[in-house]
């Protein structure tokens, strides 16, 4: 029995995305497929979150919107978390993306500073798994080193390069930078036949 394009089309997407099989066992590697994808990065931050949204196509990646979620330091933390959350929901509303990346956890010599990180990459989490997208994770160091070469790359650096690789008029902001620098090692390392696979979180 045949089957027509678009049946074929909905079954790839199907497949692709990973539905039949769990979060532990599902690496980017094996669900992405090779037609295009919206992929949403998120540098998240208390007083900062930055967030970047591309299409990749193999790996062709086209800029689609980029920002940084501020947070005044006179806000409480409750405050600045309910912001975290609504801006990226609207992004996420806006532009339909299909996979979320967020940077690793890192390990910080303050506990103070580490609680609040947690609590900030928690409600960008909790944005983007209501939005029923996978959420994968990637850690800054390998992030900079798969788009500047450099593991210890300064931010600028990063957006630099971001800059030019997407062909953008000009350089995003250092947050909006890492978002999109998340966005683009996702496409490069998911659709690689070598790297290791990036497993969902």
């Amino acid at each position: 029995m045949g089957i027509s394009p678009k049946a074929f089309a909905k079954m790839s997407e199907r497949l692709s995305s990973g539905e039949t099989r769990s979060p532990a066992s599902g690496p980017a590697n094996q669900s992405m497929g090779s037609g295009p994808v919206r992929i949403l990065g998120i540098d998240p931050s208390l007083r900062g979150t930055g967030f970047g949204l591309i299409t990749a196509r193999g790996q062709k990646m086209e800029y689609l919107d980029s920002g940084t979620i501020v947070c005044p330091r006179t806000w409480p933390h409750s405050r600045c978390l309910l912001k975290i959350f609504e801006g990226l929901s609207d992004a996420i509303q806006a532009h339909s993306p299909e996979v979320c990346v967020i940077e690793g956890l890192f390990f910080a010599k303050n506990s103070k500073t580490a609680l609040v990180m947690g609590q900030a990459r928690g409600a960008c989490m909790v944005a983007a798994s209501r939005a029923g997208l996978p959420i994968y994770e990637i850690a800054a160091r390998k992030v900079k080193q798969a788009i500047v070469g450099f593991g210890g790359a300064q931010k600028i650096a990063v957006a630099k390069m971001v800059e030019r690789m997407l062909e953008l008029k000009e350089t995003p902001s250092p947050d909006a930078g890492d978002a999109l620098a998340l966005a683009m090692t996702f496409t490069l390392e998911s659709r690689s036949r070598i790297a290791k696979p990036i497993e969902r979180i």
